[in-house]
């Protein structure tokens, strides 16, 4: 069976068919010329790189923010330039299926303008799936079976965390504190505590350069020198880039515990067996697990694959349409 899993993201695209796994993995970022705001330059990876350092008449644009399209027409031509790159049988007039991924706590009107771009971009069929369901079932999880699951995904630009069981929603809870608050938060660190301006790209390596393992590593941070201008770079220890990201991720699960106060009393006993799953790029973060213990009291369990799961779980929802149908209604 065709088709295509896609979990567009704030951060990051990745796409997935039933045949071949992930067959795309890159930024959700694309380049266009300031004049011809519709024609892709450059997406992904290519456009990224560049971010900071583009030229004049050419603009970086991130079709999507806090998981969902703010843009219709940025996004159409993004979607639209993903699509040709992972399906290379559409100029042969195949148009393919795809199920898409779609942050929980969506609106109508947002789950409308993401049908809308993936019909306009060429694909034929398109279904929606909330990405804690599609991250779950990637990880191993049936979303239909008559337990609670508990599912935190830390994102780009939200955060969520979800309570399903039997096909449907238990509770919802989200907050625009992630993985972009994240950055920033380190972005200014760095200036208030070393006097040093860096990128957005640097910023951003330096988060991730502090995950839940490595213990004692430290990570050379370049930049220019807030007071002479000079070019220079600082030494940081990644026990010094948590507790310069301890507040953010504090603020994160503080709202997402509110979560627990819609759980219905019968599925705490579900999920203290099962544990909380969690997915996104924040899963990788340094000391994420033992937080979210200490702060919901179950136990937690990582993704394995943080990044790719969702995806996976909208590819096999083209196998397993009934998940589609059962969590679109």
């Amino acid at each position: 069976m065709g088709g295509l899993g896609i979990d567009l993201g704030t951060a990051n695209t990745v796409v997935g068919t039933p045949d071949d796994g992930i067959v795309l993995n890159e930024p959700s970022f694309m380049l266009v010329r300031t004049k011809e705001p519709n024609r892709a330059l450059a997406i992904g990876t290519e456009a990224r790189s560049l971010v900071g350092r583009t030229p004049i008449g050419i603009t970086p644009v991130r079709p999507l923010r806090d998981g969902v399209i703010v843009d219709l027409e940025s996004a159409r031509t993004f979607v639209t330039a993903i699509v040709k790159r992972v399906s290379p049988g559409r100029r042969y007039g195949v148009r393919p299926k795809a199920v898409i991924s779609v942050p929980a706590g969506a609106t109508p009107l947002e789950r409308r303008a993401l049908l809308e771009v993936g019909h306009e971009a060429g694909l034929r069929k398109v279904g929606l799936v909330p990405e804690p369901v599609a991250g779950a079932l990637g990880c191993g999880i049936n979303p239909l079976e008559p337990r609670a699951h508990l599912v935190v995904d830390i994102g780009g630009g939200t955060s969520e965390i979800t309570a399903i069981c039997f096909g449907g929603i238990l509770s919802h809870r989200s907050c625009r504190l992630a993985g972009d608050e994240l950055t920033n938060a380190l972005y200014h660190y760095l200036r208030e505590e070393h006097n040093i301006v860096v990128g957005e790209l640097t910023a951003e390596r330096a988060k991730l350069g502090a995950p839940d393992t490595d213990e004692g590593q430290s990570l050379v941070v370049e930049g220019r020198d807030a007071a002479t201008g000079r070019a220079r770079f600082v030494t940081l220890e990644t026990e010094e880039i948590v507790d310069a990201l301890r507040a953010t991720t504090a603020g994160i699960v503080h709202t997402l515990t509110e979560c627990l106060e819609d759980l219905p009393p019968q599925a705490i006993g579900d999920v203290m067996s099962e544990g909380l799953l969690v997915i996104g790029g924040g899963a990788m973060l340094r000391g994420l697990s033992q937080l979210l213990e200490e702060a919901f009291g179950f136990p937690v369990k990582t993704a394995e694959r943080p990044l790719t799961c969702v995806a996976e779980g909208a590819t096999a929802c083209l196998v397993h349409p009934e998940v589609v149908a059962a969590y679109s209604s």
